[in-house]
């Protein structure tokens, strides 16, 4: 029988104003300085400094270029990590913990620039975001990692109380949260076809659905098969991430693609837009299985994201799991009509930090754990940079060891649908000891 529709299209509701595209078939290069794999943000920012660089290169991507995650996300500019201050201190060391806190602000900051110095037509506001609280317990864990944030970077970061809430979010749900002023939004996919038309324009070349087949070592570097030739390259930059494949063995095997699926409601009256979100902010929250959300660019919708257990097909449950989150949030959309639902691919690993690293002389820069506008666009920078030798430029709180290999794990994630109703369990635990 079949599952009942819930949204009116099962598209990115991004790609209405900005689909994905082939690029124009061009020459397969017979021997090359960088090859890249993947032509999302990574790839493209990568390939754009090496191209205005000099180097001969070219990006190939499986698909559509961006058809993966870089059209599908939520656009927000977060720049998040997902382990805490005090968990990557326990982990890897205070000075570690407190590069990549300062890392993430210089990371933001050169996004805005690259944005406005060239020029990208993409929608961005710096509006700020908004971190609802569960209970007043976390509330009060906010408000002292807001007062870090400030003290230490000098980031506008502070606390709101339940009796302001409504000045930001017109919702009763949480008890209170937090601000802060340095992070905002975009349009995913015009994001993506400006940085790719930058790139073009830079000398770089793109070949769509063009799959990599194999990478092999070679005394004068490495030999690359693709699905329509071999190319020889002096060196290989993988920039994959949620949908790397076989043509990367190593990597496959430490990165776990995890469904993150959204909705999008039908246009709203303004009045609506106002009343439940006043300042237009990006909006997230403390569950394990939490949603994110945002007036879409042009402020006539909401548009709600969070985690997919499904694996398979596109099946009507998850979509109805975030209608039935977006209605606990703002009871008055009751029957509000879900004009586009659709999914997408993060990609996890062990310690759930992105990451520069080198293999056999391969260089990666991957794992953006579900903040890859503003990671993958400064990682694939930094990595091309260290292609060319650019230490200065090159350097990064992330360049370091490889993640860890998932135990009996070889690119098929069979295990995500117990690990999301773990987390749900966890949610729930969690949610009955909330003092509200």
């Amino acid at each position: 029988m079949p599952e009942p529709k819930v949204a009116d299209k099962n598209t990115p509701y991004w790609w209405e104003a900005a689909p994905v595209k082939e690029v124009s078939s061009q020459p397969l290069a017979k021997q090359l300085d960088v090859v890249i794999v993947g032509a999302g943000y990574a790839g493209l920012s990568a390939g754009l400094a090496l191209a205005r660089a000099g180097r001969s290169v070219a990006a190939f991507d499986a698909m559509n270029p961006g058809e993966g995650a870089s059209t599908r996300n939520g656009g927000m500019t977060s720049g998040s990590i997902r382990p805490d201050s005090a968990t990557i201190n326990r982990r890897f060391g205070e000075g570690k913990a407190l590069a990549i806190e300062a890392e993430g602000k210089v990371a933001r900051e050169f996004l805005y620039d690259f944005i406005a110095t060239e020029g990208l037509a993409c929608d961005f506001k710096q509006v700020g975001s908004f971190s609802g609280a569960l209970g007043f317990g976390q509330y009060e864990t906010k408000t002292r990692d807001a007062e870090a944030l400030a003290k230490r970077l000098g980031i506008e970061a502070y606390a709101v109380p339940h009796a302001e809430q409504r000045n930001y979010i017109g919702t009763d749900f949480y008890r209170g949260g937090t601000v802060r002023k340095d992070t905002g939004g975009l349009h995913p996919a015009k994001f993506h076809a400006e940085l790719l038309r930058v790139a073009l324009a830079a000398g770089l070349t793109v070949h769509s659905n063009t799959p990599i087949m194999s990478i092999d070592r070679d005394v004068s570097g490495f030999r690359v098969t693709t699905a329509v030739g071999v190319v020889k390259a002096r060196q290989v930059l993988v920039c994959t991430n949620g949908y790397t494949d076989g043509a990367a063995p190593y990597l496959r095997r430490r990165l776990v693609p995890v469904r993150s699926r959204m909705i999008a409601t039908e246009e709203l009256a303004p009045e609506i837009i106002t009343r439940l979100m006043p300042k237009r902010m990006m909006v997230g929250e403390g569950r394990e299985l939490g949603f994110y959300y945002r007036p879409s660019p042009d402020g006539k919708r909401i548009l709600l994201g969070g985690r997919d257990s499904s694996r398979t097909g596109d099946p009507a449950a998850p979509t109805l799991r975030l209608r039935r989150g977006l209605i606990e949030l703002f009871p008055e959309l009751e029957g509000v009509r879900l004009t586009h639902s659709w999914f997408g691919n993060v990609a996890m690993n062990r310690d759930m930090l992105p990451r520069i690293f080198e293999k056999n002389g391969v260089v990666y820069a991957t794992g953006f754990c579900g903040s890859g506008v503003v990671w993958a666009p400064w990682l694939g920078t930094r990595a091309a940079h260290k292609l060319m030798g650019q230490t200065d430029q090159a350097e990064s709180a992330f360049d370091f060891r490889p993640p860890a290999a998932v135990p009996l794990y070889r690119g098929n994630p069979w295990f995500m649908p117990a690990v999301i109703q773990g987390y749900a369990l966890q949610d729930r635990i969690a949610w009955s000891r909330h003092s509200r």
